[in-house]
């Protein structure tokens, strides 16, 4: 339930985000490339399944940082009423 105060309260961490999954993204090219050369087939696989879920989760933070923000209620806008249930009538 919405206590009212969300849109002064409300962060999203996109940078942060952002950041960590390029740190990721970084360190599992890395760790592809090296287990690759080693001869272990088997982490290197693990890695390159790494590179490609945290490319996609950058990918998608990048959209979401370039959509820019979006509405959020004022002051004015009341709290949500909780959802009832039918046998709650």
């Amino acid at each position: 339930m919405r206590t009212g105060n969300e849109p002064m309260n409300a962060r999203s961490a996109l940078r942060l985000r952002c950041g960590l999954a390029a740190w990721g993204l970084a360190w599992a090219i890395g760790g592809t490339v090296l287990f690759a050369v080693a001869g272990h087939p088997g982490w290197a696989i693990a890695c390159a399944v790494l590179v490609v879920v945290t490319a996609v989760d950058l990918a998608v933070v990048i959209h979401r940082i370039r959509q820019g923000p979006h509405f959020q209620p004022g002051r004015d806008v009341p709290p949500y009423e909780p959802v009832r249930r039918r046998d709650d009538r």
